[in-house]
């Protein structure tokens, strides 16, 4: 703490400060950090606040608002996926877009940190941190929270959401079809496809064509929520009950009252709460944790998952029941490889989007790059592919995207005949973890899956 008293005044005198002004909430589960951050931030904010647990982070928003907030990233012993923090960040933005996070972590990973910013934070600080840095950074922060009733900044503004495109394939022509029949419908969708297909982004192409078009989609990834959450994030809960929870709070199915409800990896739903689920679905009526009344609801749901849900229901881990209750319509996505007409003109999508992103107009895919990208086998799909393209208009100088810049890999492995699926499906994660070095970020990019499907699957394997 000395050291920390010392640095502050070094530093009222190194930085050029107004008064103190603003204020800052830090969210930390290590005391000690929350202290220490404290002392050192209270000579640069009015007001600082600190809480050891995310679990009463809405409703010190609500009563608080601060201009900003430094979220860690983990708040479970023996976790460090950031799956946390993401969850929270995705939370507050959505809630309180006017509060800018700054997300604090221990692990230097610098994919995670690429994925935080695209989704909307304002900056990504490590531990152990540097006192000027972090004190810059939040300044940075909330300059930018009291400049954006001025004037937006690029900061500030949202990447815009992918728009669907059909492409010409003749499988996806039959999906639109089938979308084009059902979206005025209010019939409960199962959306099915490999990881990276645009599940999602099909799912607010059937809102956009809905009656309930008016509000907005409410989104869930069911594979990013902590277990301990599960119950409070889809029903809400009340004051009172569980600790910590002081006040009331509304669930997703109320969120979404009037709208559309899309539960993305719906297969990680916990078997313990399937049958509160089918419920909800089947009495239009929501009781929220610690609550004895109902609350009435009226939702489209739309759930998504690349799981095979008729195995797990053989398998015990899902509820049959409740399979044919979000299964009224199904639709199955096409991979990648398998709609080879579309993969250059998606490329040219996204370059032409990545090109505006980074100041790179005008970009052009070679004839042999092109080949290349129709060539490859496209495991991770369209994330994989738009991924590959926004690398490769960071890396390219010129005017060409060439072969060279596109980076791909053939991730083809001799498998053995005799194997099941779930036996390759392990080689196939062993090899990527030894691949990867053992970094469990590269490797649920790499395979195009969530980080907590990666650790289920780890889980599920013994690997």
């Amino acid at each position: 703490m000395d050291t920390v008293r010392f640095w502050i005044k070094f530093a009222k005198r190194k930085f050029e400060i107004m008064a103190k002004a603003g204020k800052l909430l830090i969210v930390d589960d290590n005391r000690s950090i929350l202290s220490a951050v404290k002392l050192l931030t209270e000579s640069f904010f009015e007001e600082v606040l600190t809480l050891p647990s995310p679990n009463t982070l809405i409703s010190t928003l609500q009563k608080s608002a601060p201009d900003v907030m430094l979220l860690d990233m983990n708040f479970h012993a023996g976790i460090n996926t950031g799956n946390e923090g993401l969850y929270w960040l995705k939370e507050v933005l959505a809630k309180f877009p006017e509060t800018k996070v700054v997300l604090f972590t221990a692990y230097a990973d610098i994919e995670l940190a690429v994925r935080a910013m695209k989704e909307g934070a304002f900056d990504f600080v490590v531990k152990p941190w540097d006192n000027a840095k972090l004190i810059a950074t939040l300044q940075n922060a909330y300059k930018a929270a009291k400049g954006k009733a001025k004037k937006p900044t690029k900061q500030q503004t949202a990447e815009p959401q992918t728009e669907m495109y059909w492409g010409e394939s003749a499988e996806m022509k039959r999906v639109r079809q089938m979308v084009e029949r059902v979206a005025i419908t209010d019939a409960n969708i199962l959306l099915t496809g490999e990881n990276g297909t645009g599940k999602e982004v099909l799912a607010r192409e059937i809102h956009r064509q809905s009656a309930r078009c008016r509000q907005a989609m409410v989104s869930l990834d069911m594979g990013a929520i902590p277990d301990t959450l599960f119950e409070s994030e889809l029903f809400g809960h009340t004051k009172g009950a569980f600790t910590d929870a002081r006040t009331d709070r509304e669930g997703k199915f109320e969120t979404a009252n009037g709208s559309t409800l899309f539960m993305d990896e719906i297969g990680n739903l916990p078997l313990h709460l399937q049958a509160k689920m089918l419920a909800v679905l089947q009495n239009r009526a929501v009781t929220r944790l610690g609550a004895n009344e109902a609350t009435p609801v009226d939702i489209r749901l739309i759930s998504a998952t690349n799981r095979d849900l008729h195995e797990a229901v053989s398998k015990g881990e899902f509820r049959q029941d409740l399979l044919f209750r979000i299964n009224t319509i199904h639709i199955n996505i096409p991979p990648l490889r398998n709609r080879k007409e579309d993969i250059v003109p998606l490329a040219e999508r996204f370059i032409e989007r990545y090109g505006q992103k980074y100041g790179k107009a005008g970009l052009m895919l070679s004839g042999d790059a092109a080949e290349k990208l129709k060539a490859h086998s496209w495991e991770g799909n369209i994330r994989e592919l738009q991924n590959t393209i926004e690398k490769a208009v960071i890396m390219c100088d010129g005017d060409i995207i060439s072969p060279d810049h596109l980076e791909l890999h053939s991730s083809q492995r001799p498998l053995n005949e005799s194997q099941t699926l779930e036996e390759m499906e392990r080689q196939t994660i062993a090899n990527a973890i030894a691949q990867c070095g053992g970094n469990l970020s590269q490797v649920a990019q790499q395979l195009g899956i969530t980080r907590q499907t990666l650790y289920n699957k780890i889980k599920r394997y013994g690997l």
